[in-house]
């Protein structure tokens, strides 16, 4: 069976699936399986992890404050005696679930804007443009605490925020791709046919930017990460009493300067274990993206 497949993209041909899988899985499948088992590992912990944790990650212990890591506390304790490991397993939870629906709400609005944006075209594509750099060009973390402060930080709030901030960003990446593709061959060749416009958005143009938005949602995702843990440091992201690694990273600095390191590097290798295993999805699709080109 031949690699090269009709494209349903009028008149060119691509790899066909399978051929461009077996061209992929030696570069791409190595970091791609690394991020998903990663991340698949904190769904379960998200999922069940309040079930196999060692100890109540509540429970405080007054006679074992900050003890350093042991046989018996394998990640150590914290300023209230209580077990790190099981606050990390149980701390990922809230940010597993304040992270993928803000992400959702900001690719859902960011989608349908872009998408406006790069089928319209004339005025009403150049203006949205300038207020998509407008709203840009101001510093995310900056937008996004000013925001928080003024409505009051809790999960609902920060899903919203987020969500808005990250929209003009999927925006501009939408109504990049949805230009591009508008020029192509098989959009005039549909033109030609008949079809509306939109049949031409829907049926023709949708399908192939749809790696586009996928690649521009986990990415996303991991900058969501990043943006909460940063909001709980700041006390402006998810609430005690959770066991966010944020809230715990806050809670654990200022210990750092006698030497009781464990609370803040344990939660902060989680964190970024979240972040690289999405970015490390993110370039395996983006690559399956480019063998199509």
């Amino acid at each position: 069976m031949t690699d090269l497949a009709q494209s349903p993209m009028r008149g060119e041909i691509r790899l066909s699936w399978a051929g461009r899988l077996r061209r992929l899985v030696p570069e791409v499948a190595p970091s791609t399986a690394a991020g998903s088992a990663v991340l698949l590992f904190w769904v379960v912990c998200a999922l069940f992890g309040s079930r196999f944790v060692p100890f109540d990650p509540y429970a405080e212990d007054f006679l074992a404050m900050m003890t350093p890591p042991d046989a018996v506390h394998w990640f150590g304790t914290d300023q209230l005696g209580r077990d790190v490991l099981s606050r990390i397993v149980v701390g990922s939870r809230d940010i597993l679930l304040v992270a993928p629906l803000a992400t959702l709400a900001g690719v859902i609005v960011g989608r349908v804007i872009g998408r406006v944006l790069g089928t319209s075209g004339g005025m009403v594509d150049a203006v949205g443009a300038r207020l998509l750099d407008a709203v840009m060009s101001l510093p995310f973390i900056v937008l996004v605490t000013m925001a928080l402060v003024a409505i009051g930080p809790s999960n609902l709030t920060v899903i919203l925020v987020i969500g808005l901030a990250y929209a003009p960003l999927v925006a501009r990446t939408v109504r990049t791709a949805v230009r591009e593709q508008r020029e192509r061959e098989y959009v005039s060749a549909a033109r030609l046919a008949g079809e509306g416009r939109l049949a031409i958005m829907f049926l023709e143009i949708l399908p192939n930017v749809r790696e586009t938005i996928l690649i521009e949602l986990i990415t996303r995702l991991g900058y969501a990460f990043f943006s909460i843990a940063t909001l709980s440091f700041l006390g402006l992201g998810i609430q005690p009493p959770s066991a966010d690694w944020g809230l715990a990273i806050a809670d654990g600095y200022g210990f750092l300067t006698g030497g009781k390191w464990w609370v803040v590097v344990f939660n902060s290798a989680a964190i970024i274990s979240l972040v690289m295993a999405t970015n490390l999805i993110a370039q395996g699709i983006g690559a399956f993206e480019n063998a199509d080109k």
